[in-house]
């Protein structure tokens, strides 16, 4: 099943990509390795990168909107509440058959359980904050930036990129 495939591999994903530390240096890091990224493939996306309650990276390339920050919001808001990706929440609640409004009575106006947020972990600290992509369609919103969080960990991106969408 494409879902348990893919929740399987987040959750590797999610365990795998725990930075040793997290400041200001490396917030920025990995949000212009992000928009390196974007770049070099022309991506019209929106990058944020925070600490929670606390933004420490914010990019809008061309061909994105203010519609694109506001997806960003929603989406780091699901990491804030419940610390796993907001592509994680979204796959398990497709597994279910449920949506966060009908299982946590969640405003979608506040939260978006789509691709794109991913927690930033910090060894013997736990989730302090959120890496965020809005502009692509939500598996590449995710991978793209667990591709910059592999590069900023030291891990195989290709190992840890989720299977081929069925």
């Amino acid at each position: 099943m494409a879902i348990a495939d893919d929740l399987a591999k987040i959750t590797q994903q999610e365990q795998a990509l725990i930075l040793p530390k997290f400041n200001h240096e490396v917030a920025w890091r990995i949000g212009t390795r992000l928009r390196e990224l974007a770049v070099a493939c022309n991506l019209p996306v929106v990058i944020d990168v925070r600490r929670f309650g606390e933004p420490l990276f914010y990019a809008a390339l061309p061909g994105t909107s203010p519609n694109n920050a506001e997806w960003v919001r929603r989406k780091s808001n699901v990491v804030a509440r419940f610390f796993r990706s907001s592509y994680g929440m979204g796959r398990d609640l497709d597994l279910k058959q449920t949506t966060l409004q009908d299982r946590q009575a969640l405003p979608l106006s506040d939260y978006a359980a789509h691709g794109g947020s991913f927690p930033i972990h910090v060894a013997n600290a736990g989730i302090i904050g959120s890496v965020t992509v809005s502009g692509l369609p939500q598996r590449a919103d995710h991978e793209l930036v667990v591709e910059a969080l592999c590069a900023e960990t030291g891990n195989d991106y290709a190992s840890l990129r989720l299977p081929p969408e069925e």
